[in-house]
């Protein structure tokens, strides 16, 4: 392989759109590789752009990274997804999607009446919370709806 063929993880870092600490850590986590050279320096194949548009377009809907990695095992000798991969996979995801889609529409169609807090701030709430027994379901929007809800990590 040509010298010309291997990024840095700046370079990689520029093209994709990733910062080099993420690039760092999905390394760790075996979602992309690097060779080393001899000085220790991370060098990627320039197929690792798609990968890491994959990764990419995969945590847009809201994939997990373990999801993520998960999806990629499925494929033969690690290689890069294809079209067809793409395809295959995203199928799974259909089903993710319509319910953040219902999730979102009830968001919507509810944000004139609550903001699904629970903090008793607004007069009229339709899901009022006497005695606070929101907390009792844990932190943050308890109300909001299961699909919108996001980990407090992030979702990692």
């Amino acid at each position: 392989m040509r010298d010309d063929d291997l990024l840095t993880v700046g370079e990689l870092a520029a093209r994709s759109g990733f910062a080099a600490s993420a690039l760092r850590y999905y390394e760790r986590l075996g979602l992309i590789e690097a060779s080393r050279t001899a000085g220790g320096q991370r060098r990627y194949v320039r197929a690792t752009l798609r990968r890491l548009s994959f990764i990419r377009a995969a945590r847009n809907v809201g994939l997990s990274l373990d999801e993520v990695a998960a999806a990629l095992s499925t494929l033969p000798g690690g290689r890069n997804p294809t079209r067809a991969d793409w395809t295959r996979l995203s199928r799974t995801w259909r089903a993710r999607l319509d319910q953040q889609i219902d999730a979102l529409t009830a968001l919507r169609d509810g944000l004139d009446q609550c903001i699904g807090c629970g903090c008793l701030s607004l007069r009229r709430c339709a899901l009022s919370n006497p005695g606070d027994v929101a907390a009792s379901a844990g932190p943050g929007a308890v109300y909001l709806p299961r699909g919108l809800r996001v980990a407090a990590d992030g979702g990692r």
